[in-house]
């Protein structure tokens, strides 16, 4: 939706959708409810296609289209499934059209859409792949960026709770040393924050007129601020990654790292297994345990946080 709101009144956007009402009018194939939600799906890609390529007939769409989107989704933390169902949608409706190119098949994308299972995927940062994201974020001063990624790294933020945070919270926090933020559901937890976080949350303070968010541009939607963040990683992921390593790497998996570390922790220290689950399950804002299983499938795969 960030995107879609981002290119609003953009021209090639508007003309692409003009293309797609016309495909949606002249369709009755399979249910309302299906060619709405792959209609809303087809406007993301759009929006993407608008923005990134420049794409002006939607019967041009290829294979590194495909290829690009799926990255993009990956890389903003989407799920398996919902990756699959955007794809879904998009073919839905390249098959109305006289399409200029055949798709790939998902298996043909030559591009790994994991499957979604508890505790299966390992998205934690290493060390240096974090430093190399800290050193990108500084060469191009967004000193903004390396807040959000260290609200991330350190207290597990989500992105969304990263971007609510303004004067008044960042405030409490540096009183308290422990950030207060209200997440998914509308819970609200309180997360220690260390040294690190509290000298940039001071600088980042320093910065932003009193009473205003400190990672969001006053003329700016939330929505599009957080779509920079995910673009800045989108763009540096080549150079950040280790070498031989072609996972993507997400924000949501600098809270994977987190929540890893976290447990390996209380464990190291002699804590229970299910003790130590626990409160890391309360860290994140997460009462499911299989929920939290996701978060640490580096601890049972072996791990990738060593210095």
């Amino acid at each position: 939706m960030s995107l879609i709101k981002l290119i609003l009144n953009n021209g090639i956007f508007l003309a692409l959708i003009a293309q797609l009402d016309k495909l949606f009018r002249h369709n009755r194939q399979g249910s309302y409810l299906t060619r709405k939600r792959y209609y809303e799906g087809m406007k993301r890609f759009c929006a993407f296609l608008a923005l990134v390529f420049h794409l002006k007939k939607l019967t041009n769409i290829s294979g590194k289209h495909l290829v690009a989107y799926v990255e993009y989704m990956q890389l903003s933390g989407k799920s398996a499934n919902t990756i699959k169902t955007e794809l879904a949608g998009i073919r839905f409706w390249h098959d109305k059209m006289d399409a200029k190119y055949r798709l790939p098949s998902n298996n043909q994308l030559g591009i790994e859409l994991e499957r979604r299972r508890f505790g299966g995927v390992d998205r934690t940062w290493t060390p240096p792949e974090f430093n190399r994201l800290l050193m990108a974020a500084l060469a191009e001063d967004r000193y903004d960026y390396i807040l959000a990624f260290y609200l991330a790294r350190y207290p597990g933020l989500r992105v969304h709770e990263c971007f609510r945070i303004d004067t008044a919270i960042a405030e409490d926090a540096l009183r308290k040393e422990a950030i207060t933020i209200k997440g998914k559901g509308g819970k609200v937890r309180t997360v220690p924050i260390n040294e690190q976080i509290a000298i940039v949350l001071r600088e980042q303070l320093h910065r932003t007129e009193r009473g205003h968010k400190l990672l969001v541009p006053d003329n700016m939607p939330t929505d599009d601020a957080i779509y920079g963040v995910q673009k800045f990683l989108l763009d540096h992921r080549k150079e950040l990654r280790d070498e031989g390593d072609e996972r993507p790497l997400t924000f949501h998996g600098l809270r994977h790292t987190y929540a890893a570390e976290q447990y390996q922790r209380r464990v190291d220290a002699g804590t229970p297994e299910l003790t130590a689950h626990f409160e890391v399950s309360k860290l994140l804002g997460h009462e499911r345990p299989d929920v939290t299983d996701i978060y640490l499938a580096s601890v049972r795969k072996g791990g990738r946080l060593g210095d």
